[in-house]
């Protein structure tokens, strides 16, 4: 049973159809079968329970008529207002966080991956010690580590978890400093990266599998994806670029797992060129665009007030296949008139492969797009940087030069980036 509430003057990103079925997208990732679903307008919060006496006998008539074994609430849930809902359903009752925290542990498929879980579900479960134990009143003693005379079990409880917690952070510290290391030998080699980012089950993965050959998981889900994953692909113009698929974004994403995965996102903030995957054949892709936006802003990647993107990004209009003609005109129409406000709009069908050569073709051009032509004279002998130029620019000429030493003479286009790397060679 999965129950909506509405707050009255409380504007949202989604509508309420929307945000219903998102709800029901969540319960499905994880493999529950959804009973019902209804919404619930919510005109003064009550501390105790959420809902009011009535609309909580409308829920619990419900679940005895649909025969339903949990009640998921599409919102946040004090420790408190959990358990006494739990005590008048006699059913288990979870909420909006904890089904994501749930879908994040059953998918994560690193080490990393489950350390940031783990870190977020410890975070969620410190404040709810109060509903989680039976046993809270006792008293234990003890000195040392063991805790001191009087300390109740939910002090030691509480204590635990908060040394778990401090030897995670610590972990996904090394890993990010890792991740770090690992960003910095992409600079030297230098490959340009190019960032999958989107709303959850926009398509990302199944894109990066049509543009890398790669067998990512990619299902009808939310969060389907949620380890970043790295590919090399070729470009117009480009030898070899690296494709990162990473962890869709969501509506009123915990912020338990905000602080968890930024490790997972600092691998946009080092991209070349970020592409926006959008479904846009969902009816709330404008919503889905703005939490996007906003995740982006927060990265960084927006400046602030006017949105304008600080690195080369290209928004994807994925699942075209699914759009009825007269409503693929329109869009088509709406993408060519972007173009002419600089926006880089591509239509596409990750599912079918349209126009993902159109895709390549224009990140090429977006990474190639201040090159100019530069002129060399190498010894032979340095077939490190000859190497190197024929491999990430586009030779015009190459020449032997005569003189007392072999050298070789070689015009190539580079980008400004790709300049400064070479002199730094």
């Amino acid at each position: 049973m999965i129950v909506c509430p509405q707050f009255r003057g409380r504007a949202s990103a989604t509508d309420a159809e929307a945000r219903v079925e998102e709800a029901k997208g969540l319960a499905l990732a994880i493999g529950l079968v959804v009973a019902d679903a209804m919404l619930l307008p919510i005109r003064d919060a009550r501390p105790a329970t959420l809902f009011g006496e009535g609309q909580i006998q409308n829920i619990a008539t419900a679940c005895e008529l649909h025969e339903a074994d949990l009640v998921i609430v599409d919102g946040a849930l004090t420790a408190v207002q959990q358990r006494n809902l739990e005590e008048k359903f006699k059913r288990k009752v979870i909420d909006r966080t904890g089904l994501i925290l749930e879908i994040f542990g059953e998918r994560a498929a690193t080490a990393e991956g489950r350390m940031q879980v783990e870190l977020a579900h410890l975070d969620y479960q410190a404040g709810r010690l109060v509903r989680s134990w039976t046993h809270l009143e006792r008293q234990r003693g003890g000195f040392g580590f063991l805790g001191g005379p009087g300390e109740t079990q939910i002090e030691a409880d509480r204590r635990m978890i908060r040394d778990r917690m401090a030897k995670i952070r610590k972990d996904l510290d090394q890993v990010r400093r890792t991740r770090g290391l690992h960003r910095d030998r992409r600079e030297k080699a230098p490959w340009p990266v190019l960032a999958l980012v989107g709303y959850t089950n926009a398509g990302k993965s199944t894109l990066f599998n049509r543009l890398t050959g790669a067998d990512v998981m990619a299902e009808n889900l939310l969060f389907a994806t949620l380890d970043p994953t790295m590919r090399a692909i070729r470009l117009p113009a480009v030898d070899k670029a690296i494709l990162s698929d990473t962890v869709g974004f969501i509506s009123d994403l915990p912020t338990q797992l905000v602080a968890a995965f930024r490790a997972t996102l600092e691998e946009v903030t080092a991209a070349d060129v970020v592409i926006h995957v959008r479904d846009i054949a969902n009816p709330d892709t404008a919503a889905q665009k703005t939490q996007v936006l906003a995740v982006l802003e927060d990265l960084g990647l927006l400046e602030e007030g006017t949105q304008a993107p600080t690195v080369p990004m290209i928004e994807v209009w994925n699942k075209w296949d699914l759009l009825e003609p007269e409503r693929a005109a329109q869009l088509w129409h709406a993408a060519r008139e972007a173009a002419h406000e600089d926006e880089v709009v591509v239509p596409l069908s990750a599912l079918t492969g349209e126009g993902c050569e159109e895709l390549l073709a224009t990140a090429g051009r977006l990474l190639t797009g201040d090159a100019r032509e530069h002129v060399f004279t190498i010894s032979a002998a340095d077939g490190q940087r000859i190497a190197w130029l024929h491999a990430h620019g586009e030779v015009l000429a190459d020449e032997d030069v005569e003189g007392e030493e072999p050298q070789r003479r070689i015009a190539v286009r580079l980008t400004s980036r790709e300049f400064g790397r070479f002199c730094g060679i």
